[in-house]
């Protein structure tokens, strides 16, 4: 599976989830976080769909959708920690701990998961 297949989504559901945070709780930092982070990852998703169908690879894409969901992961995981609850932080920290070990593992398969310019 194309890394973008899983990006984009998640791209979107952490931005929507930074809308909401705003909408619900009136946080800023929810807003500016999940916006930030899930307009990052739907720039990395299209840019890594629009390399795909040039046959080529975007290492650019790979490396800012592994780096993002990484430090989500980190961020959203020590929030869990200190408070306890589930929504938003537990779930933001597992959807992105997944992603990123989504993301880590294509890394690990040595470029398998990058298309091959036919020439």
């Amino acid at each position: 599976m194309h890394d973008f297949c899983f990006t984009i989504p998640y791209g979107f559901v952490v931005l929507l989830g930074g809308l909401v945070g705003f909408l619900r709780k009136g946080s800023s930092t929810s807003l500016m976080g999940g916006g930030a982070a899930g307009s990052l990852l739907l720039l990395a998703g299209y840019l890594s769909l629009q390399a795909f169908k040039k046959h080529e690879n975007s290492y650019f894409a790979f490396l800012l959708e592994t780096a993002i969901s990484v430090g989500l992961t980190w961020v959203m995981g020590q929030r869990y920690q200190a408070s306890g609850k589930i929504m938003p932080a537990g779930m933001v920290a597992f959807i992105s701990g997944v992603m990123a070990l989504f993301y880590l593992y294509k890394l690990s398969m040595g470029g398998n998961h990058i298309v091959k310019r036919h020439e």
